[in-house]
């Protein structure tokens, strides 16, 4: 059985201690940025999407229903003039 080296031991715990700390910080990052990210939509008045998309919706009812008047006025105004 070969015996390791007890520097590369050594560097292999620096680098792995190294690695997880510098995974703490990245999600420390990732979260703060996050936070900022949200506080400056709120700041900024942005509807959900969810809220958009009903107001989207209920836009392209009001646009249908405004053709379909549009279309029985035309037909009514062409009855009376003829």
């Amino acid at each position: 059985m070969r015996e390791g080296n007890p520097l590369f031991d050594d560097l292999a715990r620096v680098a792995a201690s190294a690695a997880d700390a510098f995974g703490g910080v990245r999600e420390e990052v990732e979260s703060r940025v996050r936070d900022r990210i949200e506080v400056f939509a709120r700041d900024m008045d942005l509807v959900a999407r969810e809220e958009f998309e009903v107001v989207r919706a209920l836009a392209e009812e009001a646009r249908a229903e405004n053709e379909r008047l549009r279309a029985r006025l035309d037909a009514l105004e062409a009855k009376a003039g003829g």
